[in-house]
């Protein structure tokens, strides 16, 4: 049971560092709430699964390819730089909750997922770092407690989605409008930062290697 919460607090771990995903959340909590954090971070969740189910089937090396390298970092880039400009233009606008409230429930819960999907970072992480992980329990543990810890990891990750959404909602409750324009904005900047991140690391694969 104890190494059932190690994996725990390992997906904890894992997801609590600063990245694009943990921006995008603070934003939308801020703006359209609860459940709009929320199913964004259930759908970046989504994507992990995808790349988890990669490394059980050995797939890794396509992905690995210089080509789809540099067509994720380049995606990714354009993804994360207009959002990041959207949330700028757009903080004075979102006060007021117009279209988050009524119908973007469903687009939260897809941009979550697209985001995660096209983060190399997150494509690093289960190819590189979980690969290992795996390949240790698999070497200690039966594949019954592999697909064990393999749950116990998201529900680290669902933790922190959750302690996400919440902090999140709860800023856009605390917080006066002026500071959660800041906040909007400084996340904006943020997630432009994260853009010019990876389109710089897509011209390095396409000139320089």
């Amino acid at each position: 049971m104890s190494a059932f919460f190690g994996y725990v607090f390992l997906g904890i771990s894992l997801a609590a560092p600063i990245g694009p995903i943990n921006a995008a959340q603070l934003t939308k909590g801020i703006y359209g709430g609860f459940f709009h954090a929320w199913l964004l971070g259930i759908g970046a969740m989504l994507a992990d699964a995808f790349y988890m189910l990669i490394v059980y089937i050995g797939v890794s090396q396509f992905i690995e390819t210089q080509f789809m390298q540099t067509l994720l970092w380049s995606f990714g880039c354009f993804v994360l730089i207009y959002t990041g400009i959207d949330s700028i233009v757009n903080a004075k606008k979102e006060i007021a909750m117009k279209y988050i409230k009524g119908r973007t429930l469903k687009k939260s819960f897809l941009y979550g997922f697209l985001l995660s999907l096209t983060n190399p970072l997150s494509i690093l992480f289960w190819l590189g770092i979980f690969g290992s992980v795996l390949v240790e329990t698999v070497a200690t543990y039966d594949m019954n407690h592999v697909i064990l810890y393999s749950l116990a990891i998201f529900v680290g990750l669902f933790i922190w989605d959750i302690t996400m959404a919440f902090i999140a909602s709860s800023f856009r409750r605390l917080l006066k409008t002026k500071a959660l324009m800041m906040i909007s904005i400084i996340s904006g900047l943020s997630l432009i930062g994260f853009g010019l991140y990876f389109g710089v690391q897509a011209i390095k694969l396409l000139f320089f290697y």
